[in-house]
This record gives C-alpha cells, sequence and structure tokens, in this order.
C-alpha cells in the first residue's frame, strides 16, 4: 500500500480514502476516486499548484491524453490549453523514487513530436524541470520556472 511521501511542491488538501486495502485519491478534473500510486500523488500536488499558484484553468487541463506515436497507443500525463483551444503545456510525472533521466526527457519530446507544444514539464515531485520549445528554428531552451497562465494564455 502507497504510503505519500513529502514532495517539493506545496501540500494540498487532498481527499483520500481507504478502501478493501487500498488507498485511493480524488480527482477533481475526472472526478472520480483513483489508486493512490506514487505517480498520482506527483500528479495531483502538480494540477492542484497549477491550478491555484499559477493560475491554469482546471477546466483547460486533460489528464492522459492519448497520441499516436510511431503507430503505437500513448498517454500523456498531462495536457494544458489556452482558451483559444492550443496546447500550451506538456507535462511528464514519474513517482519521487524515479530519477529524471535523459530517457524521459527522449520520452517527452517524443510525445511533442507529434503534440508540438510551447512549454514542456518534467517533474518526479522533488525535481521539476521546465523547457521552451522554439519550433520555428528547432531548438529549446530550459527554462527556471513555468510561467503563470495569463503570460502564455
Amino acid at each position: 500500500m502507497f504510503s505519500p511521501t513529502p514532495l517539493n511542491l506545496p501540500p494540498f488538501k487532498a481527499k483520500i480514502s481507504k478502501k478493501n486495502n487500498a488507498v485511493y485519491i480524488f480527482d477533481e478534473l475526472r472526478k472520480k476516486e483513483l489508486v493512490l500510486t506514487p505517480e498520482e500523488w506527483v500528479r495531483q500536488h502538480w494540477i492542484n499548484y497549477l491550478a491555484l499558484i499559477k493560475n491554469y484553468p482546471k477546466s483547460l487541463m486533460n489528464i492522459e491524453g492519448g497520441l499516436k506515436l510511431n503507430s503505437l497507443q500513448r498517454r500523456s500525463d498531462l495536457l494544458i490549453y489556452n482558451s483559444k483551444g492550443h496546447k500550451v503545456v506538456l507535462a511528464e510525472f514519474k513517482a519521487p523514487h524515479i530519477k529524471i533521466t535523459q530517457k524521459v526527457f527522449e520520452q517527452i519530446a517524443n510525445y511533442n513530436s507529434v503534440h508540438r507544444i510551447p512549454y514542456l514539464l518534467v517533474s518526479n515531485g522533488i525535481n521539476h524541470y521546465y523547457c521552451k520549445v522554439d519550433f520555428d528554428n528547432e531548438s529549446y531552451q530550459f527554462i527556471e520556472e513555468l510561467p503563470d497562465y495569463a503570460e502564455i494564455g
């Protein structure tokens, strides 16, 4: 059974319940209880941080959006849209014990070759990385912080 660990993100009032020897967390976006895995713990912290601190509307967040990559069906952890319906942030989350390696960056880069989203976020809840993609010049740069919604929305 998963025991939530402290993350390098502000705490929030998670709705946690226990049933049949399993721990669940209520997902405000999907409006249902999910088994509380370490990765889900990270994702729920980020959803709340992005909504409450960075002012990203929850109504414009999409969890596990499907995409086709080299004829394989994949799911992105979090997609955020702007008010015009354009994708603006793609996030990849890992459990806190998973190191953020080159392989993780390659995973989100591969997903973004399909999505073509200007901001990328990779986090295991402890370490966070942000990237701004410039498709015109086929380049990217790591940035200190993900901009607030008003700056990119």
